[in-house]
C-alpha cells in the first residue's frame, strides 16, 4: 500500500453521528479521534460507554479479551454485533462470559473489575509490544482467558438477569496474520503534510496495520487517517517518510499477580 498526504493538507474534524462538523475544525495530527471537542462530546453522549442508555432494550454480551501475556480485559458489546467489537480491538483470544440486559452486563463488568482487578482497557502500545512474541499455539494462547473465566464463574454477586455462558475461547491470531510476525521497528507517530507511508501489509489487528517498509516493519494506526485528504503517491519513493516513535517495551498492565 502507498498513501500520501498532500503538502498543503490540514486534518479536519469528521463530525459526529453521521453529521459533518459545523466548523470543519482543525484537529491534532496525533489524535486517535479525528473530532473536535464539540463533536467528540456529541459522539460520546450517544455511546454505551457513556452510560446514558440505561433503557436500551437490546441484549449485551459480557466478554473476556486477551491481547498477550498478562493482558486480559473485560468488556461488553451488543449481542447483534457478534465478535465485531473484539476484532476492532485486536483481541487475539476472547470468550463470552454471559449475556443479558445492558445494566446487568455493566454490573457484571464492574464485579470482575472490583473482585479480580480485571481492567476494562488495555493500551494499544502494550498490545503492539507483544504481538511478535505471542505463545505459538491457540491452546497456549487460551490458557489465561480460560483460567480467568473459571475464576469469574466462582464469584458471588452475579446479576440474576445475566445468562452465564461456558468458556469457549476463540483465537484470532490467524485472522489477523500474527503467526510469524516480525517485531516492529516503530509506530507511525502522526501523518504530516507531504508525508508518505509505503509498505507491504503483513498483519492487521484492530486499527493497526503492520507494514513491511524500507525502514523495516512499521505499525500504522489507521485511527490517524480520518480527517486527512489522502491520495495515492504519484510514484514509489516520492514524499517524506512519516515520523516514527519507538515501540513500547513489554506489557503495560494493571492486573499484577492475577494468576
Amino acid at each position: 500500500m502507498v498513501l500520501a498526504v498532500p503538502g498543503d493538507a490540514v486534518r479536519r474534524c469528521v463530525g459526529a453521528r453521521g453529521n459533518p462538523c459545523p466548523t470543519t475544525a482543525a484537529v491534532p495530527a496525533r489524535s486517535a479521534s479525528a473530532r473536535c471537542e464539540e463533536c467528540a462530546r456529541l459522539e460520546r453522549a450517544h455511546s454505551v460507554a457513556a452510560d446514558t442508555r440505561a433503557d436500551d432494550p437490546q441484549p449485551y454480551h459480557v466478554y473476556l479479551a486477551w491481547f498477550g501475556p498478562g493482558m486480559t480485559k473485560v468488556g461488553i458489546t451488543a449481542v447483534r454485533r457478534g465478535p465485531a467489537r473484539l476484532l476492532e480491538q485486536g483481541a487475539v483470544v476472547f470468550t463470552w462470559l454471559g449475556r443479558g440486559p445492558l445494566m446487568a452486563a455493566r454490573r457484571t463488568e464492574e464485579l470482575l473489575r472490583a473482585a479480580l482487578r480485571v481492567p476494562d482497557r488495555i493500551p494499544y502500545d502494550a498490545k503492539r509490544a507483544v504481538r511478535a512474541v505471542l505463545p505459538a499455539t491457540p491452546g497456549e494462547r487460551a490458557v489465561e482467558v480460560a483460567a480467568l473465566h473459571s475464576r469469574a464463574s466462582e464469584l458471588t454477586g452475579w446479576p440474576e438477569a445475566l445468562e452465564r455462558e461456558p468458556s469457549a475461547p476463540v483465537d484470532h491470531a490467524a485472522v489477523f496474520g500474527l503467526e510469524g510476525l516480525p517485531a516492529a521497528r516503530g509506530t507511525v507517530r502522526e501523518l504530516v503534510p507531504g508525508g508518505v507511508v509505503e509498505g507491504r501489509l503483513l498483519a492487521a489487528a484492530g486499527p493497526d496495520l503492520h507494514l513491511d517498509t524500507d525502514r523495516g516493519v512499521v505499525v500504522l494506526d489507521t485511527r490517524l487517517l480520518p480527517g486527512w485528504p489522502l491520495t495515492a503517491a504519484p510514484e514509489r519513493g516520492a514524499g517524506e517518510p512519516l515520523p516514527l516513535r519507538a515501540p513500547a517495551r513489554g506489557p503495560a498492565t494493571d492486573q499484577p499477580g492475577l494468576f
